[in-house]
């Protein structure tokens, strides 16, 4: 049973809704760190997509980072209690390399309500030379076909991975985001694990503050990029808000209100 404080709270899930992702640092300890490193360059075996989480790795390291009670409730609060594994991957970034990673989303191939999470977990101190993950938050909605934006460089808000070891980001699977070089001397580790629920995906978190009125200004988040498109975001965003708290009717302001407004009285002749 996971406690009520390990999950995330209403704010939470409006910055996930409004930003895609959310970051937790130096969430595992050190100890664990420092094993999960050395099961990364040894190569930590996968599973058939759609195996139950709850029965991998129950005795190596990276088991103990998913047990852990914050990530079991960062993951309870987003996909439910009992996820599906759908696949993982140890990302690593040879020592002196200078090419970054083009720009992509990964397996945008739906147009689902529900989601899938993708864990970014760097068991290891990444400073911005080592070249960390880079985000770009407020993009998952912009659905698009793997590589479609390679051709782009950097974006208004991109946000490089900097953090210390034990670091966790959680992203909807729509994110864009790319590798960075690494212009030091040693080989950048970074695991990935991409879940899918299995759950109708509607008030799993702490709701004790479903009522705040900051809720509001975070689903109203402009993050500069998308420039004149922002009512864009903000009515997908008020549509996956709907979808989470179960509550069709929910707005700010009257934005999808209006665009619902489809009349179908008539007028009768006096």
């Amino acid at each position: 049973m996971i406690d009520k404080t390990d999950l995330l709270n209403s704010k939470d899930m409006a910055r996930f809704v409004a930003d895609g992702l959310l970051r937790f640092d130096e969430l595992v300890p050190p100890e664990i760190n420092r094993e999960t490193c050395k099961e990364m360059e040894a190569g930590i075996p996968g599973a058939k997509g759609g195996t139950s989480l709850r029965n991998l790795w129950q005795s190596q390291s990276i088991g103990k980072v998913l047990r852990l009670p914050a990530i079991q409730g960062i993951i309870h609060s987003l996909v439910g209690p009992s996820p599906l594994y759908d696949h993982h991957a140890v990302h690593t970034v040879d020592a002196q390399h200078d090419h970054g990673q083009i720009w992509h989303a990964d397996a945008i191939i739906d147009t689902r309500m529900h989601f899938d999470i993708q864990l970014f977990y760097f068991a290891h101190d990444t400073p911005r030379e080592m070249g960390g993950t880079m985000f770009l938050p407020g993009s998952q909605y912009r659905r698009i076909s793997e590589s479609d934006i390679a051709r782009y460089q950097n974006f208004i808000g991109q946000m490089p991975v900097v953090c210390k070891a034990g670091t966790v980001f959680v992203a909807h699977h729509g994110i864009w985001h790319c590798a960075q070089p690494n212009l030091t001397d040693k080989k950048r580790y970074m695991f990935k694990l991409r879940l899918n629920p299995t759950v109708r995906q509607k008030r799993l978190w702490n709701t004790d503050d479903i009522e705040d009125e900051a809720i509001s200004s975070v689903l109203n988040a402009n993050h500069g990029w998308y420039g004149n498109e922002s009512r864009l975001e903000v009515v997908n965003r008020i549509q996956m808000w709907r979808f989470l708290i179960g509550d069709d009717h929910f707005d700010l302001g009257y934005w999808l209100s209006r665009l619902e407004n489809m009349p179908e009285t008539e007028l009768q002749a006096a």
